[in-house]
């Protein structure tokens, strides 16, 4: 068939639809007939099943939808069980100042935060956002922060050069009050 490269995109579609979307929608969306869209939903149904992946695609309320495999239910039922992962703004404010003034310490996280950050500092090293470098070489020998590879991870980063730079990101008030 002429639309086989279409395939894949009706699966994004419908992945990314969360809803039943129609034939009529996927076929003005992808610029082609309505029998075409249903021969190529038609064959994925069939290799997702021969493939025997967790996924199928269901025709349900004058649509066709993404689906889990009812049979995987207990499977997925674990997913509600495990804690949410979510960082809080408190945690991501902090975690912004030490992945743009790394090696960066307490005190002047503290500085720039305006209030104390002993709890959200421990959290980004229980989830290994960022690690302990070393002590910065004044009274007191304060613990440097910097990020980690997880850190690069979760942000989709390839290294510390691809964070947006600062100077486009805020207003001149903003930098100085950071600078300062």
């Amino acid at each position: 068939m002429f639309y086989q490269h279409l395939k894949g995109h009706i699966e994004a579609l419908l992945f990314a639809a969360g809803d039943p979307a129609s034939a009529a929608k996927l076929a003005k969306i992808l610029e082609i007939d309505e029998p075409t869209v249903i021969e190529l939903i038609d064959e994925l149904r069939s290799e997702m099943e021969q493939e025997g992946r967790g996924l199928v695609i269901v025709e349900v309320a004058g649509g066709y939808q993404m689906c889990t495999k009812p049979e995987l239910a207990s499977v997925i039922e674990k997913l509600a069980e495990v804690p949410d992962s979510r960082l809080s703004v408190a945690a991501l404010e902090t975690l912004s100042i030490i992945a743009f003034r790394q090696p960066v310490t307490k005190p002047e996280i503290e500085a720039i935060r305006g209030v104390k950050v002993d709890g959200v500092v421990n959290t980004l090293l229980d989830r290994q956002l960022i690690r302990e470098m070393g002590r910065k070489d004044v009274i007191g020998r304060p613990i440097l922060y910097g990020t980690t590879d997880v850190f690069l991870q979760c942000f989709g980063l390839k290294n510390l050069k691809e964070l947006p730079d600062l100077n486009k990101l805020l207003t001149d008030e903003q930098l100085s009050l950071v600078e300062a």
